[in-house]
Order: structure tokens, then sequence, then C-alpha cells
């Protein structure tokens, strides 16, 4: 009862248009009410600010002040010349240039949204040019940005190592080949529509000289994820220390180029303290809730009705996919995330599923809601910067949906592609 009331309190002011911070709010108060209304003063608090006391959590602020200093110093622009030089010859090359351009960003910022917004303003007019539609445009724009949570550092795999202990540098690992095979995905679906719609070569082969002169520009970028990434794998540093040195070495980089200002870093500043904090919120809040379904022993109960699925992992992988993924079209997706996770690890565990596995698996689930309407943070961005109406956007993207969801149900089938990588590397 206690269980089913709190949702329909959640339901019922998301629908109202309650701000999520606030329906959050609503909804763990709503607990309390099952619980003890005695508890809130001592118990609220106590656990919202537990949620956040985790030192791996510091490093969600860090890596995104790291990719608003990569996008404030000019190196977005350094890795699309890359990008267009090794895929913009072939057919439908700005669309590859699309795909191979969030690979490239991934590797410092771990945010679709910051892809989304920073590739869609460059590449969805220099697309339209070349003879994509405005909604195909906008669409390969969301659908490519569902790569940057996936490749290292992702900030959704960092929370999900908070709620479930589980390594972060293993998850990063496990993430690197989903994200490349999603990367696959999209480019395949570009180049099938650019020879449907008699898309032509833009461009010839580059000369050694001109991809050695990008190479060396884009040197500083294409770095960057191998600090973060080596640095954690081989234990020399924590996720948190790897995001502060990501920081420096960015922000050396732009002094030494001469890129950035003290308003240009103020700017990346303020708006990765608004970001962490509107984060941060939600993480704690979330932990209330938490708090609360673990109190009702709902975890415990959700095992028990799946108890007859429990010898098939791959039936068990998909059921809890399908949950996430419904979840994930009507709840904010850091939210959702932080929610589901406790409840289905006992699960998965159960089951005999890798908890590597189960973590990419359950991001992914969240970051293809981010292109799924009603509420896909990521269709918002690429339809506002795309200036295209929301409503077409919502129509046309159901392909992209669809080749996120194929790659999706590859995983969930062959998780050894996930795990392959963490096991190889020890």
């Amino acid at each position: 009862m206690m269980v089913a009331t709190m949702f329909a309190a959640l339901l019922a002011n998301t629908l109202l248009g309650l701000p999520l911070f606030l329906t959050l709010i609503v909804t763990a108060l709503v607990g309390f009410v099952f619980i003890d209304p005695g508890l809130v003063a001592r118990m609220l608090p106590q656990q919202f600010f537990g949620g956040l006391n985790s030192f791996s959590l510091m490093a969600i602020p860090l890596f995104i002040l790291a990719g608003n200093l990569m996008n404030a110093v000019g190196m977005t622009e350094r890795l699309m010349r890359v990008a267009r030089l090794f895929v913009g010859h072939l057919r439908g090359g700005i669309g590859h240039v699309n795909v191979v351009g969030s690979v490239f960003m991934s590797g410092v910022n771990g945010s679709a949204a910051a892809d989304a917004s920073a590739l869609g303003s460059l590449l969805v007019p220099a697309m339209t040019r070349e003879g994509y539609s405005t909604a195909f445009a906008a669409g390969l724009t969301a659908g490519s940005s569902l790569i940057g949570p996936i490749i290292p550092p992702s900030i959704f795999m960092i929370l999900y190592s908070a709620q479930t202990n589980t390594s972060v540098g293993q998850l990063f690992l496990g993430g690197v080949v989903p994200g490349l095979l999603l990367a696959l995905a999209f480019m395949t679906m570009n180049a099938i529509h650019a020879r449907r719609v008699g898309l032509q070569r833009r461009a010839s082969l580059p000369a050694r000289a001109e991809i050695g002169s990008a190479l060396r520009g884009a040197m500083p970028a294409l770095v960057a994820p191998f600090i973060i990434v080596a640095g954690i794998v081989l234990g020399l540093v924590t996720p948190t220390e790897s995001g502060a040195l990501t920081v420096l070495y960015v922000a050396l980089c732009g002094l030494a180029l001469k890129a950035l200002s003290p308003a240009a870093f103020w700017r990346a500043v303020v708006e990765t303290t608004r970001l962490s904090a509107a984060i941060f919120m939600i993480i704690g809040i979330s932990s209330v809730i938490s708090w609360e379904l673990a109190y009702a022993q709902a975890p415990e109960r959700f095992a028990g009705l799946l108890e007859p699925f429990i010898e098939s992992p791959i039936l068990v992988l998909l059921m809890l996919s399908a949950i996430t993924f419904v979840t994930g079209m009507f709840m904010e997706e850091v939210s959702a995330l932080m929610l589901l996770s406790p409840v289905f690890t006992p699960v998965a565990l159960a089951a005999g599923i890798d908890p590597v596995a189960l973590g990419v698996i359950i991001t992914l689930n969240i970051t293809i809601a981010l292109i799924t309407p009603p509420m896909g943070a990521c269709l918002f961005i690429a339809a506002a910067v795309s200036r295209l109406d929301i409503t077409v956007l919502f129509r046309t993207i159901w392909p992209f949906i669809l080749t996120a969801v194929s790659v999706l149900l590859l995983l969930i089938v062959f998780p050894g592609l996930i795990t392959w990588l963490p096991h190889t590397l020890g």
C-alpha cells in the first residue's frame, strides 16, 4: 500500500507539472505518512545528506566542468575538424562527422545533453546545407548524443556505482565496446539514409599533411580520455581525482593556447554549479525515497515477483530493461537511476548477472529515455538548436530509438560484449 501510494503521488505530481524536486519531496513525505510522520525532521535531512556523502559523487561536477572548459577553449571545433577529415569524404560524411564527434566528445564530459547542445549548434545547419532534412539532422544529433553517457567518463555510471558499490573503473571499461557499437549502428543508419536520398560525396580524401595538422591541433582533447580512464583503471587515481586532473589539464591547455579568458572560465564555473546543484538536489531526495522503499522491503518484494524467472538471466534483463525504459520515459533520468538501481541490483545478482553488465545496460536504458517522448531532454535540446517544432521530432525520432534499442538487445543477449574488456584488463 505504501509503495503504491508513493508511486501514485509521484505520477500525479509529475502530470500536474510540479517541479521535479518538489515532486520528489512530496513523494518522500507521503512515504513518511506510512512510516511515522514524527521521523520527518530527523530522518529526511539525515538520509538526504547521507545520500550525498560519497567521495565518488564529487567527480560529477569535475567532469561537467571539464566539458564546459573544453567547449570554452575551442576544443570542440578542433575535434570536429579531425572527425571531418576521417569520415567527411564518405557519402553522407557530415552525418558521420556528427556521430564520430559524439564519440570524441564523450571522452571528456560524459553528458548526453552537453553533446546534443554543442554538436547540434555546429552540425545541424551544416547537415541541412548538404541535403539532409532538418528532422533527420536533429534526430541524428539526438541519437548520437546517447554515446556520451556510455563511453567513459559517464555521470550515470558514477551514480550507479555510488548506489551499488560497483567499481567505477570496471563500469567505465564496460562502456567502451557498447559505446562504439552504438556509434557503428548510427553510422550504418546514416549511410543507408544517405544512399536512399541520393546524397553524394562532398569532399576528396584529405592529404596526410592536413590530417597531421588536425591531429596536432586536437591532440590536447584526444589525450584527455586516456588521462581519465587509464588513471582509474591502473589504480593511480580515484574517479574524483581523475576529474580534478582533467579539469587542471584542460585549463592548462586553454592557457597554453591562449583561449581561456577569465570571463570564459567564470561562465564555465557558473554553468557547472547550476547543473551540479540540480543533480545533487535530485540525488539527495532520491536517497530519502530509496531509504523508504528499503524500509518497506520493496527490493525483497520485487525480487519475489521475479523469482519464477530467476533461472533465465536474459529474461530478467529484458524485464528490468522494460521497466527502466518506461520509467525513464516519464521521469527525470537521474531520479529514475537513483530509485531503480538499489531495487534491481539484488534481483540481478540472484539471477547471476554481472553487476558491471547490469550497470551498463541500465545506463543505456536510462540514456535511451533521453531521446524518447514525452520527456526526453535531448529531444528538446535538438529541437531547440535546429529550430524544429518538437512535435515534428516526436514523430520522426522513432527510427533512432529503435536503432539504440537494437544495440541494447544485442548487449542483453551477449553481455560478454560488456564484460570482455573489464575482464581482459583485470
